[in-house]
């Protein structure tokens, strides 16, 4: 059963218990909190301040986050690309090949694992690579720092038709989220890219995320990518069932299942699967219109079947206009 209580800013939160007596922030102020135990109230924490007369603001730059804080712009459309400003000293993390542009005073290196855990030894680096290889990543990361003056930019490009999704990680309880495992773009310096293994069987196996899971863990902000349209939905106890595919992310106190999509005769002719992933709790979920799967899948049966440009001939118009040479 959740824990309930209210933020300063009469915003409604819940949390699991698992979290009582942690560190929280309220996604409607960006107020630091405690989850109170049974019977608590919540209060600040620290590293939070309270302006005379106002509403308790998060820490100052450079104060209690792990991360590091970056300003970032989305600019295009169906083929989107993340610019973020970084001041002196600021490094931004990002898969191998994402980067499209980088202006003067940013220098750039590959790196085993993420840099969460600097001191971390060789043996440690050696398993975050064999689980980002596990999620099909690339084995490396690369960090960009500007070690200029002044502010300057650097930019990320979305791998496919889709949008980038920027998110606060401080504004989700226990400052981690569950992704599908190639959705991670880039993230502020501090954030651990790890994974998580699906506790429940037939959700691992019918589930289209499979046993694994891309885990985030940070404070900072982290950027993913998803096919298509992507819509947030913040669910208040409610359950919501969708089509395995378009699942993207979602809170990890947010319970995650699998269930049979109906009847006998709507598994097998309904066109939707045989299974429907079913999400219960509280806590933001993110959807996408278009897994890159099904992208894939409808291209390379258009090219098999290779079908016209509006011809009704076929592959024999193919022929025809020369296409088929």
């Amino acid at each position: 059963m959740s824990i309930n209580f209210n933020c300063s800013c009469g915003k409604a939160l819940a949390a699991p218990p698992e979290l009582a007596g942690k560190e929280v922030r309220c996604p409607g102020c960006n107020n630091t909190m405690l989850v109170p135990t049974v019977g608590a109230v919540p209060t600040a924490a620290a590293g939070a301040y309270s302006p005379p007369g106002g509403t308790p603001q998060p820490p100052h730059k450079g104060g209690a986050r792990r991360c590091h804080e970056l300003d970032y712009q989305i600019v295009g459309d169906d083929m989107q690309m993340v610019i973020v400003e970084l001041d002196p000293g600021e490094t931004v993390i990002a898969e191998a090949g994402a980067m499209n542009f980088m202006e003067e005073g940013i220098n750039f290196e590959t790196k085993m694992g993420d840099g969460s855990e600097p001191d971390k030894g060789f043996f440690g680096k050696m398993l975050d690579v064999g689980k980002r290889a596990i999620t099909g990543e690339s084995l490396f990361m690369t960090h960009f720092t500007h070690t200029g003056a002044g502010k300057s930019h650097v930019a990320f490009a979305a791998p496919y038709p889709g949008k980038i999704i920027p998110i606060d990680m401080a504004t989700i309880a226990g400052n981690d989220l569950l992704c599908q495992k190639d959705a991670f773009l880039c993230a502020a310096l501090g954030t651990k890219v790890t994974i998580a293994f699906n506790k429940k069987f037939g959700a691992g196996l019918f589930g289209g995320e499979g046993f694994i899971l891309q885990k985030l863990v940070g404070d900072g902000l982290a950027c993913i990518h998803a096919g298509g349209t992507v819509i947030e939905k913040e669910l208040k106890g409610e359950t919501l069932r969708v089509d395995t595919g378009c699942l993207v992310a979602f809170e990890p106190h947010i319970e995650y299942s699998i269930e049979r999509a109906g009847n006998l005769k709507s598994m097998v002719f309904g066109g939707e699967g045989m299974f429907l992933a079913t999400l219960r709790g509280h806590g933001r979920v993110w959807l996408q219109s278009l897994p890159f799967s099904r992208l894939a899948q409808r291209l390379v049966g258009a090219v098999g079947r290779g079908k016209g440009e509006g011809s009704v001939l076929g592959g024999l118009g193919n022929l025809l206009d020369g296409d088929g040479f």
